[in-house]
């Protein structure tokens, strides 16, 4: 990226402390990615102190030496970007992991390298511009088949407007010319481009469109709007893997880049053995199709850890200026931040709370702020919807990264271990959880679901609000000592509980709950709700109320593909019960 830059500058190694090494003699720039040892390990310069660069290195270090050789490449740390990325696995720094296997097997071996494309494959390029337009950074000049998705070719952001001199059609790999402008400048079908730094865009908007998961508790309580950031914090086994796997699967976004960064090596083994088996419920075929998949365990060289969020997000950009509407699941941010932490003590920096860098809420910030609904440089729409699982020590939301975290993002799942111990999923705890997008994404609300949605929605979380000031009377006298009204919110929150927001994501039918029925659903508690307390206020007794038999037919809704008949006739029922009993009072 740096012309300027003597490429192929050559030093030697003074220090070494694990992934972090110094060497001297070195003409470098900052973040500049560099070749160390006599094995060539790739690394990236963080630190210059006068003559002496710092290094931390993406391999293992062991048996390296002082005196040992460094080269500077004069290029930052980027990632290549074309045809090929849907249905890849990578690594931290975007080395197929497919590649690697057949280089040298299972275990990854040091020193080695593989582009993040094929440079081999050629793809059928249809171009969509003719000899004499007008084209600017952005601006799309043709397109590819890709899987079931069209990979949209594009003018680099950092071009010069210019005019279409020669375009051609036909069969190229991603290293061939397929289009020269009239100033010279040569597109091919692949860009590299920096991860560190944010792929540019014509205007930020403000995200005032729902991002549909199919998920009741998050789509009806708790939305996040297209181009938004959410947190998941749990602890081990509250069901974040299962969480994010629904949103890749159902929601509504055409492209998924799942980042799995420093977790187990046995859950990353369960994500990668899943995710290409899923089939994509819109169109039947595999998951895989329109994913981008970065694995990254634990026992993986720490360095890569840090910067395989970036390769992440960078790749989640690129998909965005194609117009199209992204979802980025990052799982774990802890793990990410430890890795931080663990480099800022070999560089010696003074540690903030609980050891981790001082820059680690703004480093935090620069990765969720790459969130976004845009208009981008060629006029479109797209959007990335950031995603973050974050894995508090014990579940300890007090802990600096889900703390630091929680000041960033506007939409809060907070899986609960307690719930996933009785059985309840998605565990999320509807008491801690939250939502910012709610004034913003009304209009929508009420204009695609219901006017009635929106006063639906707030009168189901003052039930559970109010549910849980109940709890810790009846916990000490039992609900029998409440008064009746308060006896049939019991009742009526449990409804909500155990009908609306517990969720089957092994259920063919009730893994995903479109808008409408989320609403019908809501709409058939509320209409219990109102009779029970009309009965009630006619002399009824909450203990007759609590005994309809017709409510107990509504959970069954959940799990029938046409339920509108059977609904019907469950209120058809809940209306006679009533009125036979206020009749009889």
């Amino acid at each position: 990226m740096k012309e300027n830059q003597k490429k192929g500058d050559k030093g030697v190694l003074k220090r070494i402390a694990g992934p972090v090494v110094a060497a001297v003699g070195v003409d470098a720039h900052m973040y500049d990615v560099v070749r160390v040892g006599h094995e060539e390990l790739m690394g990236e310069v963080i630190k210059i102190q006068g003559e002496e660069i710092i290094i931390q290195v993406y391999e293992d270090t062991s048996g390296i030496r002082p005196g040992e050789p460094v080269e500077n490449t004069g290029l930052s740390l980027a990632v290549e970007l074309g045809p090929g990325l849907l249905t890849s696995i990578y690594d931290g720094i975007q080395r197929p992991l497919a590649v690697l296997v057949e280089k040298m097997g299972d275990f990854i071996e040091r020193g080695v390298s593989a582009p993040g494309l094929d440079h081999a494959k050629k793809w059928n390029f249809e171009p969509l511009v003719k000899e004499g337009d007008a084209v600017k950074p952005g601006s799309i000049i043709g397109q590819v088949q890709e899987t079931n998705i069209v990979h949209k070719i594009l003018v680099p952001p950092n071009a010069e407007p210019a005019t279409v001199r020669t375009i051609k059609s036909g069969s190229f790999t991603v290293d061939d010319v397929v289009c020269t402008l009239d100033n010279g400048t040569e597109l091919t079908m692949m860009q590299k481009w920096p991860v560190r730094v944010p792929r540019p865009v014509a205007e930020k908007m403000n995200p005032d469109i729902p991002l549909i998961t199919g998920q009741r508790i998050l789509d009806g309580l708790f939305p996040i709007a297209k181009g938004g950031t959410a947190a998941i914090p749990g602890p081990f086994g509250s069901g974040k893997t299962v969480t994010q796997q629904q949103l890749a699967k159902w929601s509504d976004a055409e492209i998924v880049v799942y980042i799995g960064c420093g977790e187990r090596g046995n859950e990353m083994t369960e994500v990668l053995t899943e995710f290409p088996e899923l089939e994509d419920p819109k169109t039947g075929k595999p998951l895989m199709e329109r994913t981008v998949l970065i694995a990254n365990t634990s026992n993986m060289p720490v360095a890569a850890r840090e910067a395989s969020v970036y390769t992440g997000i960078t790749i989640a950009e690129y998909f965005r200026d194609m117009g199209y509407d992204v979802s980025l699941m990052a799982d774990s941010t802890s793990r990410w931040a430890e890795a931080m932490r663990e480099i800022s003590s070999r560089l010696e920096e003074m540690p903030g709370e609980e050891g981790y860098p001082a820059y680690l809420a703004a480093r935090l910030s620069e990765f969720y702020e790459r969130a976004g609904l845009v208009e981008t440089l060629n006029g479109s729409s797209g959007s990335v919807s950031v995603i973050g699982a974050v894995s508090p020590p014990g579940g300890d939301f007090s802990e600096p990264v889900t703390q630091n975290t929680l000041r960033i993002v506007k939409v809060f799942w907070a899986l609960d271990a307690k719930l996933s111990q009785r059985r309840h999923f998605p565990a999320i705890n509807w008491l801690d959880s939250y939502s910012l997008y709610l004034e913003s994404l009304n209009d929508w609300y009420d204009r695609e679901v219901s006017p009635e949605w929106n006063v639906l929605r707030s009168w189901a979380m003052e039930v559970l609000q109010k549910e849980a000031e109940l709890q810790e009377i009846v916990q000490l006298v039992g609900s029998d000592a409440l008064p009746e009204t308060e006896q049939l919110t019991i009742e009526i929150a449990r409804m909500i509980r155990e009908i609306f927001l517990q969720q089957n994501a092994y259920d063919a039918v009730d893994t995903f709950c479109d808008m409408s029925k989320q609403y019908d659903m809501m709409k058939a508690i509320k209409a219990f709700s109102d009779l029970a307390y009309t009965a009630q206020a006619a002399g009824v007794t909450p203990q007759q109320i609590i005994g309809v038999k017709a409510k107990n037919d509504l959970p069954q809704i959940k799990f029938i593909k046409d339920y509108k008949p059977e609904l019907d006739r469950i209120k058809g029922e809940m209306e006679k019960e009533f009125n036979a009993m206020r009749s009889s009072v």
